[in-house]
């Protein structure tokens, strides 16, 4: 039993920054990897960055370089700092948890509800 929720979307000017945060809360035995994906309306949903609980990183390349995302685990909370945000990146941004429900299940994925972020040109 995990829930997932975002803070941080809104609009910002081309150029400008944005902050996301994900906070997992409930009952669960820890949380592996976690993540941002976007997707865009009439455009399928594409990862954005990840982080593992080691905190190795991957990027989509379209972000590379001007998004970073971090995580705390002691909070539960998975970050995705957003700078030099150009209007292509307008999306609705999902966090995701590969989040151990107890010490006897396997990891199950889970996301949050998204969060609204435009970019205006």
């Amino acid at each position: 039993q995990a829930q997932l929720v975002e803070f941080g979307g809104g609009l910002v000017q081309a150029g400008g920054s944005l902050r996301l945060s994900c906070v997992a809360s409930g009952s669960f035995y820890d949380i592996n990897a976690m993540g941002w994906y976007r997707q865009a309306p009439g455009k399928q949903r594409e990862l954005v960055a990840t982080i593992t609980d080691t905190t190795s990183t991957n990027y989509a390349d379209s972000v590379k370089g001007r998004f970073t995302i971090s995580r705390d685990n002691a909070k539960n909370t998975v970050n995705l700092q957003m700078n030099g945000l150009k209007s292509e990146d307008t999306s609705v941004y999902y966090c995701n948890a590969n989040v151990k429900p107890n010490s006897w299940t396997a990891t199950r994925q889970y996301w949050g509800q998204g969060t609204q972020v435009t970019v205006s040109s």
